[in-house]
């Protein structure tokens, strides 16, 4: 059944990989040896630093920008100002004020979207389909602001249920905590930025941007374009410091609240380093798919596909387990292979193409690690397993018959961030539980079929955070809230829910003892 030999197609890049400027960059970066060179945002001031790192294309690993990097004072600078001055500054703004900001810039996104789309293509290696998708997810975020008001609400609690309040009342009112510190993944960068930047400014925070290094040309786009929308200079801060400088962030006492996207180690590290604080925390995933045996099988095959190569596998939700009911399990695998064969993987600059690159050569290295590890302990490879150029995979599907081994595999233990997934067949729908949450991830899973009462029972006993029912996990743009249970994540992100962990209750006890308001029988 492999046949990869038979679809394998060598990727060419169609040419040069440049990178087009336009109006959403303008004024915000110097230029040397004919590349643009970024300056950070310090809460007020854009600014050129000491030090400069380059920007790669994952295209052809060409580099198409450099940045100025925030030394230690300049990160304490800025800081300073968002905590003195860009708290009171976002939090004194009335709330029409604020949320007309946040229509303004979907509207400046939406006037830039094909620049903000090329840069997508360009530095996060994203097929230009792909990249409209998440511009306009940004954009239809921003304008969904106003569902998010509805957790802005407090409580008035009357005080004579206790005999010890009687003649009082209270009030419990949300306020802004202060600064949040939002560090955001390379996969989706812009919309990650759109999303920790409306739900943590809408209620009157300050924001520090953490951005990926990989691809963090469209938050500079971003940043700009909120600056002129009107959100206030000191309430708002880019600072992209590579990954092992950012504990003197994550630890200073002046953030209040950290919301992360990224890796469950890159989780754990922040935690330790952080402190007492509030979190927000969507970490590793890879999830699984199961498929009953009345599923549609047509449908269920495609919809596996989707979630296992969209944006290459470079996905939280991404699918990477499959589990099947036996009597479907042979002509279920065979329409899997059948549309993974059907995934062009090429430049994301050519039409047609339908799976662009992986951020980088190390990660196509993993997934060629993978595949052999698994053949060389039992499974077969079904499809793929192969590079195709430096930072290019095949999609990758490895059947493994021994649960045993199945269970030792890197593909099972750990989330491998390509498209990879592992499938194997299954004798019950109990058997498909076990092994789903026998992995240390709790994401989501998906679950295909038409029996109510099965579907019903792997709702109730699947330890993830999302089921998505005869669908793909997918997050979109959050209009159901999603987040982790175990090594997944810390509480949930999603329109009206983040609100909850960046906005703290404050109670509000009026006494009026003697004051006669009250005449109790």
């Amino acid at each position: 059944m492999n046949s990869s030999q038979e679809h394998r197609e060598r990727v060419r890049i169609s040419g040069p990989v440049a990178l087009e400027l336009g109006k959403s960059v303008e004024g915000i970066f110097a230029e040397q040896d004919g590349l643009p060179v970024f300056k950070f945002f310090s809460a007020g001031e854009w600014r050129e630093g000491d030090r400069i790192r380059d920007v790669k294309s994952p295209i052809d690993n060409s580099v198409i920008a450099r940045l100025f990097v925030p030394g230690a004072s300049d990160v304490e600078e800025a800081l300073e100002t968002l905590y003195k001055k860009g708290r009171w500054a976002a939090r004194n703004l009335p709330g029409e004020r604020r949320i007309s900001i946040l229509y303004r810039l979907a509207g400046l996104l939406e006037e830039h979207a094909d620049e903000l789309a090329e840069m997508l293509v360009v530095n996060a290696g994203k097929p230009r389909k792909a990249a409209y998708g998440e511009v306009h997810a940004s954009i239809d975020r921003l304008r969904k602001t106003p569902l998010d008001l509805r957790k802005i609400v407090g409580d008035y609690i009357p005080g004579d249920w206790d005999e010890h309040t009687l003649e009082t009342e209270g009030l419990v009112r949300r306020e802004p905590y202060g600064v949040v510190l939002s560090i955001v993944p390379f996969n989706y960068p812009l919309f990650d930025t759109v999303n920790k930047f409306a739900y943590s400014f809408l209620p009157g925070n300050a924001v520090a941007i953490k951005p990926p290094s990989s691809d963090p040309l469209p938050i500079f786009a971003f940043v700009k374009l909120a600056l002129e929308a009107g959100v206030p200079g000191d309430s708002l801060a880019l600072l992209p410091l590579p990954g092992r400088e950012t504990e003197r962030m994550v630890s200073d006492p002046r953030v209040s609240v950290i919301s992360l996207t990224g890796s469950t180690s890159t989780g754990e590290k922040v935690l330790r380093a952080a402190g007492i604080k509030q979190f927000v925390m969507e970490l590793g995933g890879g999830d699984p798919a199961i498929v009953l045996s009345d599923a549609d099988l047509d449908q269920a095959a495609e919809k596996v596909a989707q979630g296992i190569t969209a944006y290459s596998g470079q996905r939280c939700d991404a699918i990477k387990l499959v589990l099947v009911e036996r009597p479907v399990y042979e002509e279920f695998k065979q329409k899997l292979v059948e549309k993974l064969s059907q995934v062009r993987v090429g430049d994301p600059r050519e039409e047609g193409v339908s799976m662009g690159p992986v951020i980088d050569r190390e990660t196509a290295d993993l997934v060629v690690r993978a595949a052999v590890e698994a053949r060389e302990k039992g499974g077969k490879i079904l499809y793929g397993g192969e590079k195709l150029g430096e930072n290019y995979i095949m999609p990758t599907l490895v059947e493994v018959l021994d649960k045993n081994v199945l269970r030792q595999l890197e593909v099972y233990r750990e989330e491998i961030f390509a498209a990879i997934a592992v499938i194997t067949p299954v004798d019950s729908l109990d058997e498909a539980i076990e092994l789903a949450n026998g992995r240390r991830y709790g994401l989501d899973a998906a679950v295909f079929g038409k029996d109510v009462n099965k579907i019903r029972k792997a709702i109730r006993l699947l330890e993830v955070g999302a089921v998505y029912v005869n669908d793909l996990p997918r997050h979109g743009v959050g209009y159901y809230p999603f987040g982790g249970r175990k090594a997944s994540g810390l509480n949930v992100e999603g329109i009206g829910y983040s609100i909850e962990y960046v906005t703290a209750y404050k109670s509000i006890v009026f006494n009026y003892k003697g004051a006669r308001v009250w005449s109790y029988l």
